[in-house]
């Protein structure tokens, strides 16, 4: 057992050693292995050792002790790291636990993880509790601290969830591995000096702070340097990398289901005559479930190679530049001895994709078969379960009279526009694209009534119970399929109802606190391409409408949100229409 789920004890260590002089047996020996050398950039060839979730070794010579001891012969094959995500945000529709088995099925075996939804869900004691959970998970599961909540909160909330003492015991936690990411910046910026301390106290703790910089200028850049960020992962072209790398950020290079920039990115850097990468990392930046049946960071490696990046450099970019950057190259990144036995066996130096995965030394595919690995995760023990709601949605919720509406400029942000249409109406016509909108406090306490347009020009009512806030979301045409989500959302105690013309065409049920899916990525994904599909039937014009339901109450995102304090103009921080009292 690591001491405290994250380190190994001493006497751990000692066993390992004795594991070199012949006294312990290790638990897989890979023979005739040619692996990639992170330090040298070479393939060579080697004998690895591994005991429990440990490399030992890696050299030429085979074991004197075998006793129970699997040996693996790899002649033909090339053995690379397992892949790092440095950038997860693991509750996607999905829960964390599954996303990590999925992601590992394709070799993706460490992710670093935002921490916003334990925020939400628990108090820091089971917070710290269920990170030590996971810790003991073969995929290795770490996590970064936000230092705000991207959206408004109602009244106290906000100031109950950022505490000082509580951000500091995020930040020393051993499992957090950063600070960010940095949604707030312009508030740091504009004189707030909380935040500028919780930044020095991540550093004074030798992590890194990740910023949040969408167009951000070299002046801004330059500023937020000085005020102690590391990295950004918002760059949408290669001009945009380069600037920051001159900098010296680390750059993450996106890859999204709603910024699936990388191959522009590359062709770009690499035209601009870049040859060192040793400070970029991909990052798939907590894409909605469709996006990663084909796996993760091994899909931003295949479109590396096939760009042009040299083979060894893609491999290094998709796990060691990370695991350097977060100073864990000493547990992560390599194939080498004292690293955790994070190991892809590949059939062709070119293709990224495993046919063997080992996490923690313990086989996740083997021979291009998936092994079965039992969930670790007790969700009831933390009461994450189907929410509970003692409230009805009425017609009382849905009356409707602001002047100002949301309109989509694309799948995330919204323009502000002047509603014209009759909103006190039963149901808004199909010749536009008004629909209603409403966001409604989970306990039925406020409500905030509006419109949106761009997103369906037919849909009875989509019904969501997943949002960035936490809060119930409805976005429809008829008050009456409104009302009927509503009900079928609370009998089914949190999810995703579509509605139209009185009948319920879909459900995706989130029994984890009406934000996590309980069952397996596989199943997931179908229901996820199933809603993309009749949503967009129903006119929905753009690629992912379940980030566009998830970011209505996002305040890092332009220009005007329906944030739990109200409508907002997110640049001027101007609270346009306040919440109405339920």
């Amino acid at each position: 057992m690591l001491r405290n789920g994250f380190y190994w004890r001493n006497r751990e260590m000692r066993q390992h050693v004795r594991v070199i002089d012949g006294e312990v047996a290790p638990t897989i020996v890979l023979k005739n292995a040619t692996y990639l050398n992170t330090y040298t950039k070479q393939w060579l060839k080697a004998v690895i050792w591994i005991y429990e979730d440990r490399i030992v070794y890696v050299g030429n010579q085979m074991p004197a002790n075998l006793h129970n001891t699997e040996v693996v012969d790899c002649k033909g094959k090339y053995i690379v790291p397992g892949y790092i995500e440095p950038h997860a945000h693991p509750f996607q529709l999905y829960n964390p636990e599954q996303l990590a088995l999925h992601a590992a099925k394709t070799g993706t075996t460490t992710l670093i993880n935002d921490n916003l939804l334990w925020l939400f869900m628990l108090d820091k004691k089971k917070a710290f509790s269920i990170l030590e959970e996971f810790s003991k998970h073969p995929v290795s599961m770490y996590w970064w601290a936000r230092f705000d909540p991207q959206t408004e909160l109602q009244g106290e909330k906000e100031l109950d969830l950022f505490q000082t003492e509580d951000v500091l015991a995020w930040i020393k936690h051993p499992a957090v591995l950063q600070g960010g990411e940095l949604t707030s910046w312009p508030d740091l910026l504009a004189g707030d000096d909380i935040l500028l301390y919780w930044i020095q106290e991540t550093k004074n703790q030798r992590k890194p702070v990740e910023g949040h910089f969408p167009g951000a200028s070299e002046r801004t850049l330059t500023k937020m340097k000085l005020l102690g960020v590391n990295a950004d992962h918002e760059s949408i072209s290669g001009e945009e990398v380069l600037r920051r790398l001159r900098l010296g950020y680390h750059v993450g290079l996106r890859h999204s289901s709603i910024r699936p920039d990388l191959p522009k990115l590359i062709e770009e850097i690499l035209a601009a005559g870049l040859t060192t990468f040793e400070n970029v990392s991909f990052t798939t930046d907590g894409a909605t479930p469709s996006f990663y049946e084909a796996g993760l960071i091994n899909q931003c490696i295949e479109i590396a190679i096939e760009k042009g990046i040299p083979v060894e450099e893609a491999y290094l970019m998709g796990s060691y530049y990370a695991a350097k950057h977060l100073r864990m190259e000493e547990q992560l990144g390599s194939i080498a001895p004292g690293r955790f036995a994070h190991i892809n066996i590949l059939s062709e130096k070119h293709i990224p994709k495993p046919e063997s995965v080992l996490a923690k030394g313990q086989w996740i595919v083997k021979g291009g078969e998936q092994q079965k690995i039992k969930p670790h995760i007790q969700w009831q023990d933390y009461q994450i379960k189907q929410l509970d709601l003692d409230w009805e949605l009425s017609n009382k919720e849905l009356q409707f009279s602001v002047p100002i509406g949301l309109e989509m400029a694309n799948d995330v942000i919204m323009t502000p526009y002047p509603i014209e249409v009759d909103i006190t109406v039963e149901e808004l016509p199909a010749k536009t694209t008004d629909a209603f909108l409403l966001l409604l406090d989970r306990n039925g306490k406020w409500r905030v009534n509006t419109t949106l347009r761009g997103f369906t020009n037919q849909l009875g009512a989509i019904a969501s119970s997943y949002s960035v806030s936490g809060d119930f979301v409805f976005i429809g045409k008829r008050k009456s399929d409104i009302l009927l989500a509503g009900k079928r959302l609370k009998e089914l105690g949190g999810g995703i109802v579509i509605v139209h013309q009185g009948k319920v065409l879909l459900e995706i049920p989130l029994a984890l606190g009406g934000m996590m899916f309980a069952g397996e990525m596989d199943e997931l994904i179908e229901k996820e391409k199933d809603l993309k599909q009749m949503l967009q039937s129903f006119g929905y014009p753009f690629s992912d409408p379940v980030y566009t339901i998830f970011f209505l109450s996002s305040t890092h995102l332009p220009y005007i949100r329906i944030t739990p304090q109200g409508l907002m103009d997110v640049k001027k921080k101007e609270l346009l229409f306040p919440a109405t009292m339920c």
